[in-house]
């Protein structure tokens, strides 16, 4: 019988390694209130995606449907070359995040992210293969490193806007996202 563990060994033969990082309880970045203001992202510029956001290199698009962490991820993999759930490297791109959840969904803000801690070793990695250079833990969290019960990345838990880990089982509302740079690198050819 497969554990909820044995997902990550799944995912990893899926998605690649990616990039690892350490993560220690307590440590989080950017201490201001996402929520203080709302600014909705520009339109993505690539043709046929007028309907995503542009999200520093990346369009992004929220889906309402509910699903696991692995069906939100695959189903990601369906709507544009190269896209994976987000990966979140600031500040303003969470919050870019957070509004447009709050446009779509305002009464459910949890959504799932594309972070996935590796085979219970406190590591959290990018499924889209990106580096860990941002991250914003609501305080304490992630509190289930080292267990298999909560293995995957969400945001606006407890704190609205900040994120914990929770298990990949729940079904959640989710964002895609796709790199604009790598987007017309293959449509170029």
């Amino acid at each position: 019988m497969w554990k909820a563990g044995s997902i990550g060994v799944l995912l990893v033969l899926l998605f690649g390694s990616g990039n690892f990082f350490k993560m220690e309880r307590g440590f989080h970045a950017g201490s201001g209130n996402a929520t203080e203001w709302c600014s909705m992202p520009k339109a993505c510029d690539m043709p046929g995606f007028s309907d995503w956001f542009r999200v520093g290199k990346h369009c992004v698009k929220y889906f309402f449907r509910r699903l696991n962490f692995t069906q939100a991820e695959f189903n990601c993999r369906t709507k544009a070359p190269g896209a994976h759930l987000a990966s979140v490297h600031s500040l303003q791109d969470n919050s870019y995040l957070l509004c447009i959840v709050k446009k779509f969904n305002p009464k459910s803000l949890r959504i799932w992210l594309g972070a996935y801690e590796f085979f219970k070793s406190g590591q959290f990695f990018w499924l889209d293969g990106s580096f860990w250079n941002f991250n914003l833990w609501v305080p304490g969290e992630p509190n289930h490193m080292y267990t298999s019960n909560e293995e995957c990345l969400e945001m606006s838990w407890k704190e609205t806007g900040k994120w914990n880990d929770d298990n990949c089982n729940v079904k959640k509302s989710y964002i895609c996202a796709f790199k604009r740079k790598e987007f017309m690198e293959i449509h170029s050819e």
